[in-house]
């Protein structure tokens, strides 16, 4: 049931984007979210999806694995959808008794659609690409000058990590306790809501105990190796930038620039 949540998991392979510096990763997946904000056209949404695709390829994870994740968004993405689609004013071009939809939340409904969709799939791209020690690295890397201003850039990256680690160990905690709770009589398809919401009591207590435990665990043996915070702390494998990184930024910025031409011509 959990098996399709992709979002935090790493992919092992070899590639093009598996190599570049996570810091390259980090800072594109950021601009392409942004671009996503900044185009307002189907041009620019063409262009977006097209330079997604190359990611894809490049990464030489497999479409079919990456696609997957988009399972858990699809009741989101549907009450996006509707909700734009009948609530949005303007010119009415179907009309059924309070229900009415107007051109311009058609239009409206489908740009939020395939936006969600990208963003979703550009962020999975990352997690896909990079393990979280390396994401780790590189946003305390990336936020190293907040440190001026004694903002605890370390122990930030740090919750960050341990939470990207514990996403799919938690979903498969859930997959367990799910099917041990199914194999005691419990009902997780009842279309009932009051009957749906008291079945995931027994499924969310255990759940928590589990997360607490495994919290405990790790404190434990954090202290046990005298982990004291990042200060003084040295890298085993130093974040350095090649000719393939600077290219990548290069890339990064003419994509951009791309996304604010279709926004403004367009």
């Amino acid at each position: 049931m959990f098996d399709t949540i992709t979002l935090g998991q790493y992919y092992q392979t070899d590639s093009l984007l598996h190599r570049l510096d996570p810091r390259v990763k980090l800072v594109g997946t950021f601009v392409y979210l942004i671009s996503l904000f900044v185009v307002d056209s189907f041009v620019g949404y063409i262009a977006a999806a097209l330079f997604l695709a190359a990611m894809i390829m490049l990464s030489n994870v497999p479409f079919r694995y990456i696609v997957r994740g988009m399972k858990t968004i699809v009741f989101l993405l549907l009450i996006t959808v509707v909700f734009n689609l009948f609530l949005t004013p303007g010119e009415v071009i179907w009309h059924a008794g309070i229900f009415k939809i107007t051109r311009e939340g058609l239009t409206f409904a489908i740009k939020m659609a395939v936006r969600l969709s990208l963003l979703i799939l550009g962020s999975s791209i990352m997690t896909l690409t990079t393990t979280p020690t390396q994401l780790t690295d590189a946003l305390e890397s990336l936020l190293r000058p907040l440190k001026k201003i004694h903002v605890p850039v370390h122990e930030i990256a740090m919750m960050m990590s341990i939470a990207l680690r514990f996403i799919p160990i938690l979903m498969e905690e859930t997959d367990k306790i799910m099917k041990a709770q199914i194999a005691r009589g419990a009902d997780f398809e009842s279309k009932n809501i009051v009957k749906k919401i008291k079945s995931m009591v027994p499924l969310l207590v255990p759940l928590f105990i589990s997360a607490f435990r495994r919290a405990n665990d790790l404190a434990m043996a954090m202290e046990a190796r005298c982990y004291r915070g990042g200060e003084g702390r040295t890298k085993m494998k130093p974040l350095v930038y090649h000719g393939r990184d600077r290219v990548a930024y290069m890339v990064l910025l003419a994509f951009f620039a791309i996304c604010i031409l279709t926004r403004i011509f367009f």
